[in-house]
């Protein structure tokens, strides 16, 4: 297998495939179909994170990421009725200075970047922190108190949204 590990072999294609359904995201010609390529592209990460032995973190990913917030870009997308009838066109200015921009990041991108250094893989390989079962030890034992006063705030944030909602009976 030419000297890779199975992890290295499944880091390039999540990679491959990560960076091809985020193109196709962005030449994707129908709106639907661009966010369906980008619930593909976060469930690709989700395997990233799941390969650096993070599964609270990539459960966590598909399920406000891929689940909640794709499919509130969906109905928002298919609500809006979109057609190439009444889409402005770009002038070919606007086309220039989107092109110098995306240069300019992409010069930023290679900078920041060349200056640090390269991690090795072994660093990541014995982590446990990612864990669901050592995340719970730690959150239960040492972040008790603001893990009880977060529930408290999303306890009483419920509350508020309930009375503000509710309709008076006369």
């Amino acid at each position: 297998m030419l000297g890779y590990t199975i992890t290295q072999w499944l880091f390039g294609i999540l990679s491959f495939l990560s960076i091809m359904f985020a193109l196709m995201v962005v030449f994707s010609r129908n709106p639907v179909n661009s966010v369906l390529y980008l619930v593909l592209t976060f469930f690709c990460i989700a395997g990233h994170y799941l390969l650096l032995n993070a599964q609270f973190l990539a459960v966590v990913h598909i399920v406000v990421y891929a689940g909640a917030i794709m499919v509130l870009f969906l109905f928002v997308i298919m609500l809006m009725d979109l057609n190439h009838d009444n889409e402005p066109q770009k002038t070919w200015v606007t086309k220039i200075i989107a092109g110098i921009a995306g240069g300019m990041l992409l010069c930023v991108l290679v900078g920041s970047l060349k200056g640090s250094e390269q991690l090795g893989i072994s660093q990541y390989g014995s982590s446990q922190i990612g864990m669901v079962k050592n995340l719970g030890k730690v959150l239960f034992s040492e972040f008790l108190f603001p893990f009880e006063i977060a529930s408290i705030l999303l306890l009483a944030a419920l509350v508020g949204s309930i009375m503000i909602g509710k309709k008076e009976i006369k």
